[in-house]
């Protein structure tokens, strides 16, 4: 049974949680490049054909990336949030299942790419 206001305020607080998580994700990401890990100095200074040095383009690229899975994140938990106000609170369908493992793949692509630098 639906209660009379609908599920207005719980879904809501439930996106908003989603969003500000990733904008914690996006805000980690962005210190993890400010601050080099140890021995990074120790690298020799490689740059392209364009001058611009290796490090920065990779870094950029995997900025990217993540800001890309990220968002990417974001619809899928939007959309699993569907689908589980969708099912009885007994029965999960096999959709539901893959969906939290596609969110555990991606939110592990963006947690490796931030441990590298």
């Amino acid at each position: 049974m639906i209660p009379a206001g609908g599920y207005g305020n719980n879904t809501g607080r439930m996106t908003r949680r989603i969003a500000l998580f990733c904008v914690a994700l996006l805000f980690t990401a962005g210190l993890g490049a400010q601050y080099p890990a140890p021995g990074v100095e120790d690298r020799p200074d490689v740059r392209l054909p364009s001058g611009k040095r290796q490090s920065d383009e990779i870094l950029k690229a995997e900025y990217q990336k993540n800001l890309e899975d990220a968002a990417e994140l974001l619809r899928l938990a939007e959309d699993l949030k569907i689908e589980l106000e969708k099912n009885d609170r007994y029965v999960l369908s096999l959709d539901v299942y893959k969906k939290t493992e596609e969110i555990e793949k991606v939110a592990k692509r963006i947690r490796k790419r931030l441990k590298r630098f």
